[in-house]
Protein backbone atom coordinates (compact mmCIF):
# COMPACT_ATOMS: atom_id res chain seq x y z
CA UNK A 1 0.00 0.00 0.00
CA UNK A 2 3.63 2.06 0.58
CA UNK A 3 3.47 4.82 -2.67
CA UNK A 4 5.30 7.41 -0.82
CA UNK A 5 8.20 8.11 1.73
CA UNK A 6 8.51 11.10 4.56
CA UNK A 7 11.58 12.50 4.98
CA UNK A 8 12.19 13.06 1.10
CA UNK A 9 12.41 16.84 1.08
CA UNK A 10 15.60 18.72 1.54
CA UNK A 11 16.33 18.90 4.98
CA UNK A 12 17.01 22.12 5.57
CA UNK A 13 13.64 23.30 4.02
CA UNK A 14 12.00 20.97 5.50
CA UNK A 15 12.86 21.44 9.41
CA UNK A 16 12.68 25.40 8.56
CA UNK A 17 9.09 24.70 7.27
CA UNK A 18 8.51 22.19 10.15
CA UNK A 19 9.58 24.65 13.27
CA UNK A 20 8.64 27.85 11.24
CA UNK A 21 12.15 28.95 11.28
CA UNK A 22 12.06 30.07 7.35
CA UNK A 23 11.93 33.63 6.85
CA UNK A 24 8.77 34.54 5.10
CA UNK A 25 8.98 35.10 1.74
CA UNK A 26 8.16 37.96 -0.47
CA UNK A 27 4.36 38.37 -1.31
CA UNK A 28 3.68 39.18 -5.19
CA UNK A 29 0.47 37.60 -5.58
CA UNK A 30 -2.65 36.02 -3.01
CA UNK A 31 -1.36 37.77 0.92
CA UNK A 32 -3.68 35.27 2.25
CA UNK A 33 -2.18 32.26 0.47
CA UNK A 34 -0.04 30.83 3.45
CA UNK A 35 2.21 27.43 4.66
CA UNK A 36 -0.71 26.33 7.05
CA UNK A 37 -3.35 26.91 4.11
CA UNK A 38 -1.62 24.95 1.89
CA UNK A 39 -1.23 22.04 4.02
CA UNK A 40 -4.34 21.94 5.20
CA UNK A 41 -5.62 21.56 1.31
CA UNK A 42 -3.06 19.15 0.95
CA UNK A 43 -4.51 17.24 3.92
CA UNK A 44 -8.23 17.42 3.04
CA UNK A 45 -7.46 16.28 -0.91
CA UNK A 46 -5.40 13.37 0.45
CA UNK A 47 -8.29 12.66 2.89
CA UNK A 48 -10.79 12.89 0.25
CA UNK A 49 -8.88 10.86 -2.83
CA UNK A 50 -5.98 9.40 -1.50
CA UNK A 51 -2.06 9.81 -1.60
CA UNK A 52 -2.13 8.96 -5.51
CA UNK A 53 -3.97 12.38 -6.24
CA UNK A 54 -1.40 14.48 -4.63
CA UNK A 55 0.21 16.59 -6.47
CA UNK A 56 1.06 20.85 -5.88
CA UNK A 57 -0.86 21.41 -9.25
CA UNK A 58 -3.71 19.52 -7.71
CA UNK A 59 -3.51 21.38 -4.43
CA UNK A 60 -3.53 24.47 -6.34
CA UNK A 61 -6.48 24.26 -8.19
CA UNK A 62 -7.86 23.09 -4.58
CA UNK A 63 -6.99 26.74 -3.44
CA UNK A 64 -7.92 28.62 -6.69
CA UNK A 65 -4.52 29.66 -7.17
CA UNK A 66 -1.39 28.97 -10.17
CA UNK A 67 1.12 26.22 -9.09
CA UNK A 68 3.70 28.36 -9.29
CA UNK A 69 2.65 30.76 -6.01
CA UNK A 70 2.53 27.11 -4.10
CA UNK A 71 6.62 27.30 -4.55
CA UNK A 72 7.17 30.67 -3.04
CA UNK A 73 5.96 28.75 0.40
CA UNK A 74 6.80 25.00 -0.28
CA UNK A 75 9.75 23.95 -2.37
CA UNK A 76 8.16 20.92 -3.43
CA UNK A 77 6.16 17.75 -2.60
CA UNK A 78 8.47 15.99 -0.74
CA UNK A 79 8.46 18.95 2.04
CA UNK A 80 4.82 19.06 1.61
CA UNK A 81 4.11 15.38 2.88
CA UNK A 82 6.62 16.44 5.44
CA UNK A 83 4.24 19.17 6.66
CA UNK A 84 1.09 17.01 5.96
CA UNK A 85 2.06 14.29 8.57
CA UNK A 86 3.62 16.81 11.40
CA UNK A 87 -0.05 18.50 11.15
CA UNK A 88 -2.25 15.91 11.72
CA UNK A 89 0.17 14.18 14.37
CA UNK A 90 -0.56 17.20 16.05
CA UNK A 91 -4.46 15.72 16.27
CA UNK A 92 -3.04 12.84 18.49
CA UNK A 93 -1.18 15.43 21.22
CA UNK A 94 -3.64 16.47 23.67
CA UNK A 95 -3.75 19.19 26.37
CA UNK A 96 -5.72 17.47 28.68
CA UNK A 97 -4.58 15.84 31.97
CA UNK A 98 -3.36 11.79 30.75
CA UNK A 99 -5.44 8.80 32.08
CA UNK A 100 -4.57 7.51 35.65
CA UNK A 101 -2.51 4.58 35.74
CA UNK A 102 0.42 3.18 32.96
CA UNK A 103 -2.11 0.92 31.20
CA UNK A 104 -4.87 3.14 30.82
CA UNK A 105 -2.48 5.96 29.19
CA UNK A 106 -1.20 3.47 26.82
CA UNK A 107 -4.43 2.57 25.47
CA UNK A 108 -5.18 6.36 24.96
CA UNK A 109 -2.54 6.04 22.73
CA UNK A 110 -3.46 2.97 21.03
CA UNK A 111 -6.60 4.15 20.25
CA UNK A 112 -6.16 8.06 19.41
CA UNK A 113 -3.78 6.59 16.63
CA UNK A 114 -6.22 4.27 15.47
CA UNK A 115 -8.50 6.81 15.17
CA UNK A 116 -6.28 8.91 13.47
CA UNK A 117 -5.55 6.54 10.80
CA UNK A 118 -9.36 6.02 10.39
CA UNK A 119 -9.88 9.51 9.69
CA UNK A 120 -6.48 10.01 7.50
CA UNK A 121 -6.62 6.74 5.20
CA UNK A 122 -3.45 7.93 3.34
CA UNK A 123 -1.23 7.93 6.44
CA UNK A 124 -1.16 4.03 5.40
CA UNK A 125 0.46 4.88 2.28
CA UNK A 126 3.28 6.55 3.64
CA UNK A 127 6.71 4.81 4.72
CA UNK A 128 7.83 6.85 7.68
CA UNK A 129 10.94 5.17 8.75
CA UNK A 130 12.39 8.43 8.16
CA UNK A 131 9.94 10.64 10.02
CA UNK A 132 9.44 13.92 9.36
CA UNK A 133 11.36 15.37 12.83
CA UNK A 134 8.76 18.30 13.58
CA UNK A 135 7.41 19.79 16.40
CA UNK A 136 4.28 17.88 16.44
CA UNK A 137 5.91 14.63 16.16
CA UNK A 138 8.12 15.18 18.96
CA UNK A 139 5.52 16.21 21.42
CA UNK A 140 3.25 13.03 20.24
CA UNK A 141 6.72 10.82 21.01
CA UNK A 142 6.95 13.05 24.61
CA UNK A 143 3.30 12.29 25.10
CA UNK A 144 3.97 8.56 24.26
CA UNK A 145 6.57 8.04 26.50
CA UNK A 146 5.03 9.54 29.38
CA UNK A 147 3.00 6.80 29.54
CA UNK A 148 5.40 4.80 30.53
CA UNK A 149 7.84 6.83 32.16
CA UNK A 150 8.32 5.56 35.92
CA UNK A 151 7.22 2.10 35.57
CA UNK A 152 10.40 0.46 35.81
CA UNK A 153 11.66 0.47 31.94
CA UNK A 154 14.66 1.27 31.22
CA UNK A 155 14.97 4.46 28.51
CA UNK A 156 15.23 1.78 25.72
CA UNK A 157 12.94 -0.39 26.60
CA UNK A 158 10.37 2.64 26.92
CA UNK A 159 11.19 3.43 23.07
CA UNK A 160 10.45 -0.29 22.24
CA UNK A 161 7.35 0.03 24.07
CA UNK A 162 6.37 3.39 21.98
CA UNK A 163 7.62 1.57 18.83
CA UNK A 164 5.76 -2.05 19.94
CA UNK A 165 2.26 -0.08 20.40
CA UNK A 166 2.57 1.91 17.08
CA UNK A 167 3.50 -1.05 14.98
CA UNK A 168 0.98 -2.73 16.49
CA UNK A 169 -2.06 0.22 15.57
CA UNK A 170 -0.78 0.37 12.08
CA UNK A 171 -0.74 -3.36 11.29
CA UNK A 172 -3.80 -4.23 12.66
CA UNK A 173 -5.90 -0.81 11.40
CA UNK A 174 -5.35 -1.43 7.76
CA UNK A 175 -7.51 -4.23 8.04
CA UNK A 176 -10.38 -1.61 9.06
CA UNK A 177 -9.59 1.02 6.21
CA UNK A 178 -9.38 -1.39 3.51
CA UNK A 179 -12.81 -2.41 4.71
CA UNK A 180 -14.14 0.49 4.67
CA UNK A 181 -12.82 1.27 1.38
CA UNK A 182 -14.05 -2.30 -0.14
CA UNK A 183 -17.52 -0.99 1.07
CA UNK A 184 -17.58 2.36 -0.73
CA UNK A 185 -16.09 0.77 -3.79
CA UNK A 186 -18.00 -1.85 -4.14
CA UNK A 187 -20.90 -0.94 -2.15
CA UNK A 188 -21.63 -3.75 -0.80
CA UNK A 189 -20.83 -4.28 3.40
CA UNK A 190 -18.87 -6.75 4.49
CA UNK A 191 -21.64 -8.82 6.30
CA UNK A 192 -23.36 -8.74 2.44
CA UNK A 193 -20.41 -9.55 1.13
CA UNK A 194 -19.91 -12.70 3.94
CA UNK A 195 -23.52 -13.48 3.23
CA UNK A 196 -22.76 -13.75 -0.36
CA UNK A 197 -20.24 -15.96 -0.05
CA UNK A 198 -20.76 -18.31 2.61
CA UNK A 199 -22.95 -20.36 1.42
CA UNK A 200 -20.63 -21.59 -1.77
CA UNK A 201 -17.53 -22.25 0.66
CA UNK A 202 -19.81 -24.21 2.96
CA UNK A 203 -20.42 -26.29 -0.22
CA UNK A 204 -17.02 -26.47 -1.47
CA UNK A 205 -14.94 -26.85 1.55
CA UNK A 206 -14.91 -30.34 2.72
CA UNK A 207 -14.24 -30.20 6.55
CA UNK A 208 -12.66 -33.64 6.96
CA UNK A 209 -9.66 -32.05 4.73
CA UNK A 210 -9.56 -28.85 7.06
CA UNK A 211 -11.07 -29.57 10.29
CA UNK A 212 -9.65 -27.01 12.06
CA UNK A 213 -10.30 -24.12 9.25
CA UNK A 214 -13.63 -25.29 9.24
CA UNK A 215 -14.36 -25.57 12.69
CA UNK A 216 -12.60 -22.12 13.94
CA UNK A 217 -13.64 -20.35 10.26
CA UNK A 218 -17.52 -21.10 10.53
CA UNK A 219 -17.43 -19.78 14.66
CA UNK A 220 -15.57 -16.77 13.88
CA UNK A 221 -17.73 -15.95 10.24
CA UNK A 222 -21.05 -16.57 12.38
CA UNK A 223 -19.24 -14.02 14.72
CA UNK A 224 -18.13 -11.56 12.67
CA UNK A 225 -19.79 -11.88 10.15
CA UNK A 226 -17.21 -11.28 7.45
CA UNK A 227 -14.19 -12.98 7.09
CA UNK A 228 -12.34 -10.61 10.21
CA UNK A 229 -12.71 -8.21 12.45
CA UNK A 230 -10.13 -5.41 12.63
CA UNK A 231 -11.84 -3.96 15.94
CA UNK A 232 -12.13 -7.08 17.62
CA UNK A 233 -8.25 -8.35 16.84
CA UNK A 234 -6.95 -4.57 17.76
CA UNK A 235 -8.95 -5.18 21.36
CA UNK A 236 -7.44 -8.35 22.00
CA UNK A 237 -3.90 -7.57 20.89
CA UNK A 238 -3.67 -4.70 22.64
CA UNK A 239 -4.86 -6.41 25.72
CA UNK A 240 -2.40 -8.91 25.23
CA UNK A 241 0.39 -6.61 24.65
CA UNK A 242 -0.37 -4.75 27.94
CA UNK A 243 -0.17 -8.06 29.32
CA UNK A 244 3.43 -9.24 28.11
CA UNK A 245 4.36 -5.20 28.97
CA UNK A 246 2.61 -6.05 32.64
CA UNK A 247 4.74 -9.30 33.07
CA UNK A 248 7.96 -7.65 31.51
CA UNK A 249 8.05 -5.15 34.45
CA UNK A 250 6.65 -7.46 37.18
CA UNK A 251 9.15 -10.03 37.32
CA UNK A 252 12.13 -7.45 36.83
CA UNK A 253 14.53 -8.82 39.83
CA UNK A 254 14.51 -6.22 42.48
CA UNK A 255 12.11 -3.56 41.11
CA UNK A 256 8.36 -4.01 42.23
CA UNK A 257 6.44 -3.45 39.91
CA UNK A 258 3.85 -0.61 39.35
CA UNK A 259 0.57 -1.56 39.18
CA UNK A 260 -1.31 -1.07 36.38
CA UNK A 261 -2.92 2.13 37.85
CA UNK A 262 0.43 3.37 39.32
Amino acid sequence: MTTEYSGTGDPARSLALLWRTREPASRRGRTDLTVDRIVRAAIELADAEGLAALSMRRVAERLGVGTMSLYTHVPGKGELLDLMLDTVYGETVSPDAAPTGWRARLEDVARQSWALYLRHPWLLQVATTRPPLGPNLIARYEQELRAVDGIGLTDLEMDAVVTLIGGFVHGTVRGAVEAAQAAERTGMTEEQWWGAHAPYLEKAMDPRRFPLAARVGTAAGEEYQAASDPARAFEFGLARILDGIETLVRDRPGAPAPSAGG
